[in-house]
C-alpha cells in the first residue's frame, strides 16, 4: 500500500490564521491526526510532519516529505478571508491542475461538498513552498474558512465526517493511480529506470506535470516509473506515440515481466 504524508499546516509560534482565540494551527493537527487514524485503519501507511504544537517552516515541512518514503504528500489548513463572513467552502490548492495532483483536488473537494461544504475548486498556487518543493504528487487542502461561522460550526458538528471525507478522497486518489503489478492489465508504458528513488520521483513529478497518471515499480532493486495499465497491445502502443511526442522515451513491457 502507498505511503501518504499528511501535514498539519501551520505550529509553533506560527498560529496560522485566527478567529476568536480559534488557531488555525490547532484546528489542522487536530484534523490531520483523524484523517491518518481512517488511512490507517484502512491499510494507508502514514507519516505526519508533525503530531504536536511545533513549528517548521513550509521548507522544513518539504524537506521532511522528500527525506521520507512518502509516496504522496497532503497538507491541511484553514483558509481565511480580510473580512469575516465573506466566504464559505472548500479549495484545494495544487503546484499545477493536472495529473495525480489534480485528482487529489477533484476527489477531496467532491467528498467534503457531500459533507456540506460548498466546492470552491481547485486553484493553482506553484509559489507554495510545500508544493513546489516536495518530490511526489501533493496537494494542500483548505477545510472551510476559519472567520466565517457557518463553516466553524459545520467543522464542529461534522468533524468526524469531514475528517472520513478527506480520507476518502485520499484513497480515491491512491487506489487509482498507484497500481501494483497484480493489479494492472497485461501492458504498460515504462518511461525510466533508476537505482536511486528520488531520481524516479523527479521524472515520475515531471510527468504529473505535463499531465500523465504515473507510478513507481521495484524491479531488481531499480525504480521504474510507469505509465498506464492497458488491456491490448494496440492501445499501449497509442498512448506510448502520445508520451513519444510530448518528449519521453518510453518502453512497452508486460506487467508479468516484472
Amino acid at each position: 500500500m502507498a505511503t501518504v504524508m499528511l501535514d498539519a499546516g501551520h505550529g509553533g509560534y506560527d498560529a496560522g490564521a485566527s478567529n476568536n482565540g480559534r488557531l488555525e494551527k490547532d484546528d489542522t493537527l487536530r484534523l490531520v491526526l483523524a484523517v491518518g487514524e481512517i488511512l490507517e485503519n484502512n491499510g494507508v501507511n502514514v507519516l505526519y510532519t508533525r503530531t504536536e504544537d511545533i513549528y517548521q517552516s513550509p521548507n522544513e515541512k518539504a524537506g521532511i516529505a522528500n527525506r521520507s518514503d512518502a509516496d504522496y504528500f497532503i497538507s491541511i489548513h484553514r483558509n481565511s478571508s480580510p473580512n469575516p463572513n465573506t466566504y464559505s467552502g472548500v479549495e484545494t490548492l495544487v503546484y499545477q491542475d493536472s495529473g495525480i495532483p489534480a485528482l487529489f483536488a477533484e476527489n477531496i473537494n467532491r467528498e467534503l461538498e457531500q459533507v456540506g461544504f460548498k466546492n470552491l475548486g481547485t486553484n493553482e498556487r506553484p509559489g507554495l513552498a510545500v508544493l513546489r518543493g516536495t518530490r511526489m504528487p501533493a496537494a494542500l487542502v483548505e477545510a472551510g474558512f476559519i472567520n466565517t461561522d457557518q463553516d466553524n460550526e459545520l467543522f464542529d458538528a461534522a468533524f468526524q465526517e469531514i475528517a472520513a471525507a478527506i480520507a476518502q478522497g485520499i484513497m480515491q486518489t491512491v487506489q487509482g493511480a498507484a497500481l501494483t503489478a497484480e493489479e494492472v492489465a497485461p501492458y504498460r508504458i515504462e518511461v525510466g529506470m533508476f537505482r536511486h528513488k528520488e531520481n524516479a520521483e523527479i521524472l515520475a513529478s515531471n510527468l504529473q506535470n505535463d499531465g500523465f497518471d504515473c507510478y513507481l515499480v521495484t524491479r531488481g532493486g531499480y525504480y521504474c516509473v510507469c505509465h498506464g495499465s492497458f488491456d491490448t497491445k494496440e492501445e499501449a502502443e497509442q498512448q506510448e506515440q502520445v508520451l513519444f511526442e510530448a518528449g519521453y522515451e518510453t518502453r512497452l513491457i508486460r506487467a508479468d515481466d516484472c
